[in-house]
């Protein structure tokens, strides 16, 4: 993916520069198959017992940005029905996501409970 921006452009960096626990969740489907949105929001609800439901607001707000940062891609129209797959980009994010959450294991694991 071209990381040259346009005149006139932003480039959304803020927007990501940490990931929710939802998209953290939505990258992770993605890293497992090509999927739609439908069928990544049910990975995440059967893959958190629950926990985790993404509405479809937050679904499709989220798959627009992803799209637009470019961390995923859409290969497959089929009617509605929107067939995304993960990008480089988008496994590096999810990579460092993962680092970062596990340096927080590690400092929460260091300090003693109260």
């Amino acid at each position: 993916m071209n990381d040259i921006v346009k005149e006139g452009e932003r480039m959304p960096k803020k927007s990501l520069d940490g990931l929710t626990e939802s998209m953290f969740y939505l990258l992770m489907a993605f890293c497992r198959q090509p999927m739609c949105g439908i069928d990544a929001a049910a990975f995440i609800e059967q893959k958190t017992g629950g926990r985790l439901r993404l509405g479809p607001a937050t679904l499709y707000t989220i798959l627009g940005k992803f799209e637009k940062v470019g961390y995923i891609e859409e290969i497959e129209v089929e009617g509605r029905k929107r067939t995304y797959r993960i990008t480089d980009r988008g496994r590096d994010a999810y990579r460092e996501e993962v680092k970062r959450l596990r340096r927080c294991i590690a400092d929460a694991d260091s300090e003693p409970l109260y």
